[in-house]
């Protein structure tokens, strides 16, 4: 049973991860204007912002969690509504023009990747769902709550490193191979979201 859920963690934090979304459309941008080694650290401070937004949300769930247990239900389904949503929104995704993607920010600066966290509604909502749904339930630890952080760290690291190293080719990739990958995505998340009731 626990595998199941382990599974779903790791198939959730994937799908959200490496599917386009703000940071992963600024990575490519990125590698494309800059190359990869001026690109770095702005991934560094992807990952970086984003581990600060799940502390947040551990630390809002452990005040949820001993302080009004019965919204554990409520959240639940809630997250499972909201995943099949993503799953939904990735199933339907069609790829944007180019010239939607720019933006005026310094998108090499690490600090303006960490500020962009708190902000972004697709880490927001990731970042309340993951911890609600695949992690407290199951262990509340310091040490499972640092595993998650350091996972999700590494993981989003290398999803923005997979953005910046391919660049234009990556989204070509994306755009020509689109329905086959939103469908697979889009059935892990289907999955993730049944997994909350298994």
């Amino acid at each position: 049973m626990i595998l199941v859920h382990i599974f779903a963690f790791i198939s959730y934090v994937f799908v959200c991860c490496i599917t386009p979304g703000p940071n992963n459309i600024m990575c490519m941008n990125n590698g494309a204007k800059y190359g990869v080694k001026k690109s770095l650290p702005f991934c560094a401070g992807v990952a970086t912002g984003f581990s600060l937004v799940l502390i947040c949300c551990i630390l809002c769930n452990l005040f949820l969690y001993r302080y009004i247990p019965k919204i554990v239900g409520v959240m639940t389904v809630f997250g499972a509504v909201y995943i099949l949503y993503l799953a939904w929104i990735i199933w339907r995704d069609k790829p944007k023009e180019a010239k939607n993607r720019r933006h005026s920010l310094d998108t090499l600066a690490v600090p303006t990747a960490v500020v962009l966290q708190f902000v972004n509604p697709k880490g927001l909502l990731f970042g309340m769902t993951l911890i609600t749904n695949f992690v407290f339930p199951y262990d509340q630890s310091v040490k499972a709550f640092m595993l998650v952080l350091v996972f999700n760290w590494v993981v989003v690291a290398l999803s923005c490193g997979c953005w910046v190293l391919f660049g234009s080719v990556f989204r070509v990739f994306f755009e020509k191979n689109r329905r086959i990958l939103n469908g697979v995505m889009a059935l892990l998340l289907v999955y993730c979201a049944a997994s909350l009731f298994i």
